[in-house]
């Protein structure tokens, strides 16, 4: 039985990873702060959600503290951890950033994918195969001018699965993997950013207008793959779209 754990499930590539699981058999625990009512009701004894904004990191250690992920792999053989969810504001220069949104941000793109690891990790012993997938970026090792906060959280999620799989912890497997660029609404969010913000603005619009951007769907498809597959883990950090399918 394969079990997985998947934050974002309620848009956005997010939502295409847990159709794509759920289609496949898969059970899924959804956590993100809104409902995927779509999927609940096409998918009612495979998809279990919870309620959780992820800046929140005293709500979600309540959560984690209350054995809501053990409970939830409990029984299964293979256990799936997709730390998918990441917000791309603030954008702008350093010294502009509002401190708020900043804050969220790292709570949200770095504090809790670790804080989720570590947890899933501590409650998976009896899992004889475990998977860690961070939804990295190509700003992870491309530097934009406008996105430090972005930039540094996903470099960070890279380096944390480089550090993890030099551990080599019993039945783990970890990889940081940029799924390409994608049409979701964080793409729609950096169009809508000013000049002065994002310089490389226009860059982004002409992946839009020429059709360069790959679906959710078959991203996730190529994603869940690759998850499954054997090859998993054998490449810590990469580029989904250069690795063997």
């Amino acid at each position: 039985m394969i079990k997985a754990i998947l934050t974002g499930h309620s848009r956005g590539l997010g939502a295409a990873l847990a159709r794509t699981l759920l289609e496949r058999g898969i059970f899924v625990l959804g956590i993100a702060r809104s409902p995927n009512t779509g999927l609940a009701t096409a998918f009612p004894q495979r998809l279990q959600e919870v309620p959780l904004d992820l800046s929140d990191s005293q709500a979600l250690r309540d959560w984690l503290d209350s054995s809501g992920p053990a409970g939830f792999v409990a029984g299964a053989d293979t256990a799936l951890l997709i730390n998918n969810a990441g917000m791309l504001q603030p954008v702008g220069p350093l010294g502009m950033l509002d401190p708020t949104t900043l804050t969220r941000a790292i709570q949200v793109n770095l504090g809790a994918p670790l804080l989720l690891a570590n947890a899933f990790v501590a409650t998976t012993h009896h899992c004889a195969d475990r998977r860690i997938v961070h939804v990295s970026s190509g700003a992870a090792r491309n530097p934009y001018a406008g996105w430090g906060s972005y930039c540094a959280s996903k470099a960070a999620l890279d380096h944390h699965a480089r550090a993890t799989a030099l551990e080599r912890i019993p039945g783990l497997r970890i990889a940081s993997l940029a799924p390409g660029v994608v049409d979701t609404a964080m793409q729609a969010e950096i169009r809508a950013s000013s000049v002065e913000q994002f310089p490389q603005k226009a860059r982004f619009e002409g992946l839009k207008k020429s059709g360069q951007l790959a679906s959710p769907e078959a991203a996730a498809e190529r994603l869940v793959d690759y998850l499954l597959g054997e090859q998993f883990g054998e490449v810590v950090d990469g580029d989904l779209r250069h690795l063997p399918g």
